[in-house]
């Protein structure tokens, strides 16, 4: 079978319909089947009124997810009291993360083979089923079962919407609408617990997951009757399951490690460290016959290159900063400036919100300079010039939000450059695979991040992280403001140096060019 690399013939290349041609042509890492590429469909241009219709339908889909991750956070003790189950309610988040983690490169892939229509029908489909479950749960086994089927339908649609994306909408302009997803994102996750509270205080806990159903039959309303004039750039070809399932083991083992570890069990228990080996083994495993398959589940070759490996560290490096603070700060919050719980919320808002505009002046910014990562650079600069203040001043409690603000602004820039940079360094039967990777990577760096944050906190608290057990948290507590004070600076240098490390990784990383709109032109907006 003929292949096309850098070393293909012209005249291969002029067999393909132009915009195939050209993509090829810029894409010389990449390795396409001649006998394949004719089956990618040529775009269809779409008008600005359907592209703005998929992208508010795909905005509601995404919101769905984002809110599923935090709503049922305030809820947990209404429905342990009903199950009477307290031990197994940290079980009901746990599953779902697990579940929506472990399938996100799945999806990406299977988007890649199959067509995203189908499996964004099928992520909503078991998302909605897994609510319904969830909802008429009679007991607290059944519904942490029900939370691990509705994940699975959640971890597909955040890589297949990113997907669908790229497949309506040029690269150059590709920053901004991503930046719009990022406040979808943001809006859920503080609305999240806000609703989950009003639900399971005024009404019953059920309706957070009965509100799915209107949400899920609206944003399917208003995608799938344009889901056939988005152009098809999907590849058939052999699914390789044993890939997706050594894959995604790892990923649940490494993702138990990092939940149980210096909680359930001590870090140093037996039981941690056999499933750290366990983790390394099947990431192992997954290695070897990705070397050996003919078409393997994630082409390692697409991880590797100029591109992939420094977009996917510095995107992970800026969520896991992100996250990491987010679930740590309400604990300084509340020691050092002795803030209530919802207090202490509130004042997680500039980190978050702020982010949003960071990455909406990346986004912009792409869709008109030739140099877009750029943007990022100094973004990132920026946020690691922020943490360092962090790190080696005391401020008041407004300094302190304000110097969160201007971190956060910086943070947000990394996440549009990041996406749409992997997805414009693959040919588009790849992008699926890549984001549903990216997605995958990013998820268990934010879980790496949350542990190894709250592992520098214990141990600048000079509590014994190894030996110490469910009397984190309570332990923690009882140190004093001026200590706990201290203790952070060690949690803000770690923000830092994440932040620059994603700096450097953007310094590293190759600008390739964007395809769509000449810079010279302004760039119109869905409104």
């Amino acid at each position: 079978m003929n292949k096309f690399d850098r070393r293909s013939s012209s005249a291969d290349i002029q067999t393909l319909p132009d915009d195939i041609a050209e993509e090829l042509s810029r894409l010389p890492s990449e390795v396409i089947s001649v006998d394949d590429a004719p089956s990618i469909a040529p775009p269809v241009p779409l008008s600005q009124d359907e592209v703005r219709t998929i992208v508010i339908s795909l905005m509601l889909t995404m919101f769905l997810a984002a809110l599923d991750q935090t709503i049922v956070a305030t809820a947990l003790p209404t429905i342990g009291r009903q199950f009477q189950d307290v031990s197994n309610l940290s079980w009901v988040i746990t599953a779902y993360l697990l579940a929506s983690t472990a399938v996100a490169p799945v999806f990406g892939t299977l988007s890649d083979i199959y067509g995203r229509r189908a499996m964004i029908i099928i992520s909503l489909s078991l998302f909605v089923a897994g609510s319904v479950l969830c909802a008429i749960a009679p007991s607290m086994p059944m519904l942490i079962l029900a939370r691990g089927l509705q994940g699975l339908g959640g971890g597909g649609i955040m890589p297949v919407v990113q997907t669908v994306i790229s497949d309506v909408v040029s690269p150059r302009e590709r920053g901004q609408y991503q930046a719009y997803f990022s406040s979808v994102w943001m809006v859920g996750g503080i609305l999240g617990p806000v609703i989950g509270g009003v639900f399971a205080e005024h009404l019953h806990w059920s309706m957070i997951f009965w509100i799915n159903l209107p949400l899920t039959a609206a944003a399917l309303a208003l995608l799938l009757p344009k889901m056939k004039k988005i152009p098809v750039f999907h590849r058939k070809r052999k699914v390789d399951w044993l890939g997706g399932v050594l894959l995604m083991a790892s990923a649940v083992v490494f993702m138990l490690v990092l939940t149980w570890g210096g909680t359930r069990y001590p870090w140093l228990s037996p039981t941690v460290l056999a499933m750290v080996g366990g983790a390394v083994a099947l990431a192992v495993s997954f290695v070897w016959h990705a070397r050996r398959a003919d078409e393997p589940f994630l082409p390692l070759k697409m991880l590797t290159g100029s591109v992939a490996p420094f977009a996917m560290t510095a995107g992970g490096c800026g969520l896991g900063a992100i996250t990491g603070l987010t679930v740590q700060l309400p604990l300084y919050y509340e020691q050092v400036y002795h803030l209530s719980a919802s207090e202490a919320g509130l004042a997680l808002i500039p980190l978050a919100a702020v982010s949003t505009v960071g990455a909406a002046v990346a986004g912009r910014t792409m869709a008109r300079a030739k140099h877009y990562k750029r943007v990022a650079i100094i973004g990132t600069s920026w946020a690691a010039l922020c943490g360092l203040g962090l790190t080696l001043t005391t401020l008041p409690l407004w300094g302190l939000l304000m110097l969160m603000a201007a971190f956060a602004l910086g943070l947000g820039t990394t996440f549009p450059v990041c996406v749409v940079s992997l997805q414009n360094s693959v040919a588009r039967p790849q992008v699926g695979t890549i984001t549903g990777a990216m997605n995958f990577f990013r998820s268990l760096m934010s879980s790496f991040t949350v542990a190894a944050f709250a592992a520098i906190l214990l141990i600048a608290l000079g509590i014994d992280v190894p030996l110490a057990g469910e009397h984190h948290a309570a332990s923690a507590v009882a140190i004093p403001a001026d200590d706990m004070r201290h203790a952070f600076r060690y949690v803000f240098g770690a923000a830092t140096a994440l932040m620059t490390a994603a700096a450097l990784c953007l310094i590293a990383m190759e600008e390739r060019p964007l395809a769509g709109p000449s810079v010279t032109q302004p760039v119109e907006m869905a409104e």
